[in-house]
């Protein structure tokens, strides 16, 4: 880890990160738990990509090296995991959706400052409704070696690029041989359901910030809408019309709505990142 940095926290609150800010790759000596009130947070590490669209939150196991970039303007709450907690939850980064009641009771607990029984009753709830809630499954997962990385590499920057692996290889200076062997044995998918993954974690970013199903089909590259909802749906587990009811601003807005007595000033803090 050298050269990283060893970052502790003593606020709840970020403060509000503009839209493609980036936080540089560093770790924490406690598990994070990080919700996205508004806005959508993207997490990666080594091994994978994470995307946390408002209403989710993010785990973020003790020691795991990351670094984030927000979408849109992102106002994150912030909760400290210790060790002992933190063991019940799982051993790699995760999102997961936001239930009521895991809401309330995450936001109740950043509203209390002292480690009393209170907050250690409200910290249990949180953890134990973690485990039962639902994982998001959409971990894109990222190359080490530098011919494939010099591909994704590309692809993050242009999901919707219609090129073929030998066409990307051309410019990489890689054979389209050689890269399928490396996805299919480091990331253990092929070339198109890497794309395919890449494109609908995007999509969740676009239909969180409120563009409709048939924009973001066309933006991200799919030949028609029907693709999209097909690829979308066999990812996701519902379809983009329905998550991006569920996600668009109006609802969560309602969602949070009574949820505002649990809301403090941040503490002013100067060596927390998320």
């Amino acid at each position: 880890m050298t050269g990283l940095v060893l970052l502790t926290e003593t606020s709840s609150a970020c403060g509000p990160l503009a839209h493609g800010e980036d936080v540089a790759s560093h770790f924490h000596d406690v598990g994070q738990l990080r919700y996205a009130a508004s806005g959508a947070l993207v997490t990666t590490t080594r091994v994978g990509t994470w995307v946390a669209p408002a209403n989710r939150i993010t785990w973020m196991p003790p020691f795991q090296v990351h670094s984030s970039r927000s979408h849109g303007e992102t106002d994150v709450r912030l909760l400290r995991v210790p060790a002992t907690a933190a063991e019940r939850l799982p051993a790699e980064p995760s999102v997961f959706a936001a239930g009521a009641l895991l809401r309330e009771a995450f936001l109740a607990l950043l509203s209390d400052p002292d480690d009393g029984p209170r907050a250690r009753l409200l910290l249990d709830v949180v953890i134990t409704e973690l485990t039962r809630a639902p994982q998001e499954p959409l971990r894109l997962p990222e190359p080490r070696d530098a011919r494939l990385k010099a591909v994704t590499d590309l692809l993050h920057a242009d999901p919707a690029s219609p090129a073929t692996l030998t066409e990307l290889g051309r410019r990489t200076g890689a054979s389209e041989r050689t890269l399928s062997r490396l996805f299919g044995s480091e990331l253990s998918m092929s070339f198109h359901q890497w794309r395919t993954l890449l494109r609908v974690q995007r999509a969740l970013l676009e239909l969180g910030a409120g563009t409709s199903v048939t924009d973001t089909a066309i933006r991200l590259g799919w030949a028609n809408p029907s693709s999209f909802i097909v690829a979308f749906t066999e990812l996701v587990g519902q379809t983009p019309g329905r998550y991006r009811g569920a996600g668009s601003p109006a609802a969560v807005r309602a969602s949070q709505r009574g949820s505002a007595s649990y809301r403090r000033e941040p503490r002013p803090s100067t060596n927390w990142q998320p």
